[in-house]
């Protein structure tokens, strides 16, 4: 049940009321489970068109679901596509314990309706005779609005909710919950050296497995292993800051390059670098910087993929985690089209179209990088490190690493030394 102090639900559907006026779009109101609220003009609820395809209600809801997720993750607005190709973009609503509520807009067109039909109808869909009729009779009510003028629609209904979300109160409780996170997570670790009763040597392991977690754009996992390293730092340090800057500066250093490694661009992560400085500089208080360090490490994580412009967003998006956390595993092509809800041949042309590469060389491109951290370790077979990054045979596991990297493992190996 929704408690309507949580957030304004009058002021979230005259929001929706007036949006939907301006922009002549759907625009939905519905609560965090996906429950529709309210909604004006065509929008996800009135949408019949999944209904006709033989599509399930779950995979709609599933993706709108997605979208709020992401929305949040990406700071509060996301552009996404629905199961039919259809696209919407979202904005959560916050209330007092989080995400209460979500105002989405959309179903509309981003490619010519003519197209549309060709493609993802007919080829993709497989929608032929009188449910590709009826489909084509419900487009009607769908408007076409070409990308820039979509990103700047996102713009608006962003800055719209962040007017009732109250976002100077919303940003200053994330930041003071966030700082007190950082802060338990540091002091915690420092406990657990001290029980050791000696110094302990710098944690070169942890090192490794934060820079994984960036590449992998694992967030969680990235800013715990950070607030570690940071406490092992402070208590080595004595609290010194003039020994503490320059050791945070290497790690950005080491952030930015990896991240660079798994598709940032590198222009521009590389530019940030005096600015780090200065912002060292500056700084004489600890607990201050800690907070700064961790916002810094999940910008260049988001900055690993730039999704401007992707059509199929959401799609990619899925697709390069679940593969960058399950590389080691046997993952095929149609089983990551079957998670992402489209027909492998679709999957595939779109997976090439927007990433510029097949999903196989993808995937062993990403394969491939793990096994250099594994090659590191001298004591690790060959055959073992094939098996364990995904390759069930070390011939093409050797064959494929040659052609990335431009070296045999073994003389990669023995480059290390």
């Amino acid at each position: 049940m929704i408690h309507e102090d949580t957030f304004d639900l009058q002021l979230a559907k005259e929001c929706a009321r007036s949006f939907s006026g301006a922009c002549g779009v759907g625009c939905t109101v519905s609560d965090a489970s996906g429950r529709c609220l309210f909604e004006t003009g065509y929008g996800c609820t009135t949408c019949r068109i999944c209904h006709i395809a033989g599509r399930e209600e779950a995979d709609c809801i599933g993706t709108h679901l997605y979208g709020m997720t992401e929305a949040v993750r990406f700071g509060g607005k996301y552009i996404y596509t629905g199961p039919m190709g259809l696209t919407c973009f979202v904005s959560p609503i916050l209330g007092d314990e989080g995400v209460a509520a979500k105002l989405t807009v959309g179903p509309f067109l981003m490619v010519e309706r003519r197209d549309y039909i060709a493609y993802d109808l007919e080829e993709c869909g497989k929608l032929h005779g009188e449910p590709l009729q009826r489909v084509i009779q419900e487009l009607d009510n769908i408007p076409y609005f070409p990308p820039e003028r979509i990103t700047e629609m996102s713009n608006l209904l962003f800055m719209a909710v962040g007017f009732m979300n109250n976002v100077s109160d919303a940003e200053r409780m994330r930041s003071i919950q966030g700082s007190g996170a950082i802060q338990g997570q540091i002091t915690a670790y420092i406990q657990q050296i001290k029980r050791t009763r000696e110094q302990p040597p710098y944690p070169f392991e942890q090192e490794r497995k934060l820079l994984r977690a960036v590449r992998q754009m694992n967030k969680p996992e990235a800013n715990r292993l950070l607030n570690e390293l940071l406490g092992h730092i402070l208590f080595s340090s004595g609290g010194n800051m003039e020994q503490i800057k320059p050791r945070l500066y290497e790690l950005l250093v080491m952030i930015g390059r990896t991240a660079i490694e798994a598709g940032a661009d590198p222009d521009k992560t590389l530019q940030t670098n005096h600015h780090y400085l200065v912002r060292l500089e500056g700084s004489r208080d600890f607990d201050a910087l800690c907070s700064w360090l961790a916002q810094e490490c999940n910008t260049l994580m988001d900055s690993i993929f730039d999704f401007t412009g992707i059509r199929h967003t959401n799609v990619i998006h899925r697709t390069i985690q679940y593969l960058n956390t399950h590389y080691q595993e046997k993952i095929t092509l149609e089983e990551a089209a079957q998670r992402v809800y489209l027909s492998p041949a679709y999957f595939s042309r779109v997976f090439k179209a927007e990433m510029g590469e097949s999903f196989t060389a993808y995937l062993n491109r990403v394969r491939i990088e793990h096994s250099k951290e594994l090659l590191r370790h001298k004591n690790i077979r060959l055959t073992d490190i094939a098996q364990l990054v995904g390759f069930e045979d070390q011939s093409y596991f050797t064959k494929v690493f040659k052609k990335l990297v431009g070296v045999p493992p073994l003389q990669y190996r023995n480059s290390k030394d």
